[in-house]
């Protein structure tokens, strides 16, 4: 089993067209081709993550963070980055990063996060924008449900928890072929007047190469009259932050402390407790304070997030209860879900890669202590 076909697996998990653009997910380090003897995952690809993955004889190591972020214009060993890339270069290791990519994934880090908590009636905080487009197509009737049912099959007309989802409306179609055309109906140089099906589908943006394909290839015309449209509306199902509710309501207190316990966290930093019940709770993952508007929008009791400077705790507002939980903490079981999802899919069709070569890093990467 090669790299690449581990790579595969990955982006089934977290598809890279869910990541920020800001961001740097993917293949950062390595040769793809290879063929893989174990999976190192863990939090940051530090130098001491390559040592752990040499010495259990690991060469793709996958990482929530990418140790590649911004450009290197110098390899030297200088910094910590230079370091962990050099080692893993000289030792043909591998190291793929998730990063936002598993952020806006509905199952990924947010998804994660609450489970942690037992928060139930979850959805995306911040939906995704610009992510959704749509096709619009034109055939006959007796092509209509074969061309529907390929272009399902590569994804399209997926609406929320909705799969096969299109509208479908009948017109009349006109055309004329010249010299050059093979008409799949009528004749060259004929006018024809053919009732045909409008069908109209919408799809994730990255799946656009696939639509098209499936579109050409399951279409009768030999000319493809289609159209494809930016869309405005937000993808309910890919997006940053989870909101999600507590089973039984809990006071603030009790709620920080559960918190605490549940994310490991050494401690908590929090905005003026409001003397209110905790129901519904918003979270975000890693660096959060752009969302509090959002938390305060989505009517949440509270928001957990990490990385709060001193005045952003101020625009909790008196609306709800702001907490920093440490920015490894909010992440924690990440690589735990990772570990286990590549078992179970790889197991199914690599069986020379036993699960026991999926390791789980035991370095604690976190470079944050508390007294």
């Amino acid at each position: 089993m090669k790299i690449k076909e581990i790579i595969s697996v990955l982006e089934e998990m977290a598809p890279l067209a869910y990541a920020e653009d800001f961001d740097n997910v993917g293949l950062l380090v390595g040769n793809q081709d290879l063929v893989a003897k174990g999976v190192l995952v863990c939090h940051d690809a530090l130098e001491s993550v390559i040592d752990e993955a040499i010495a259990k004889k690991c060469n793709l190591v996958v990482c929530f963070h990418p140790i590649l972020f911004s450009g290197l214009k110098k390899i030297t060993g200088k910094n910590y980055v230079e370091r962990a890339v050099i080692k893993a270069i000289k030792n043909d290791i591998a190291i793929y990063a998730v990063h936002t990519a598993l952020d806006n994934h509905k199952d990924g880090v947010n998804k994660i996060f609450c489970d942690a908590l037992g928060l139930t009636n979850t959805k995306i905080l911040i939906p995704k924008s610009n992510f959704i487009r749509k096709l619009v197509t034109y055939t006959i009737p007796e092509n209509a449900e074969k061309l529907r049912d390929a272009l399902f099959d590569t994804g399209a007309g997926n609406i929320g928890n909705y799969e096969n989802c299109s509208f479908n409306s009948k017109g009349i179609g006109t055309y004329m072929g010249n010299e050059h055309s093979n008409p799949e109906i009528g004749e060259r140089f004929e006018f024809m007047e053919t009732e045909e099906i409008k069908i109209e589908v919408t799809f994730e943006k990255h799946l656009e190469n696939k639509i098209l394909t499936a579109l050409f290839k399951n279409h009768v015309y030999e000319e493809v009259a289609y159209e494809i449209y930016d869309l405005q509306n937000k993808n309910q199902n890919i997006g940053l932050g989870m909101i999600g509710e507590l089973k039984v309501p809990m006071e603030e207190k009790d709620f920080l402390k559960l918190v605490k316990i549940k994310m490991q966290a050494d401690g908590i930093r929090y905005s003026s407790l409001l003397g209110k019940t905790i129901k519904k709770v918003a979270v975000l993952g890693g660096s959060g304070s752009f969302a509090i508007k959002n938390a305060i929008q989505a009517e949440a009791d509270v928001f957990l997030t990490s990385d709060l400077k001193y005045h952003q705790f101020y625009e909790a507002e008196n609306q709800l209860l702001l907490a920093d939980i440490g920015h490894f903490e909010s992440e924690r079981y990440t690589k735990n879900y990772i570990v286990d999802f590549l078992r179970k899919k790889i197991l199914n069709f690599a069986p020379s890669l036993p699960a026991g070569r999926i390791v789980l890093s035991e370095e604690n990467t976190n470079p944050v202590k508390y007294l």
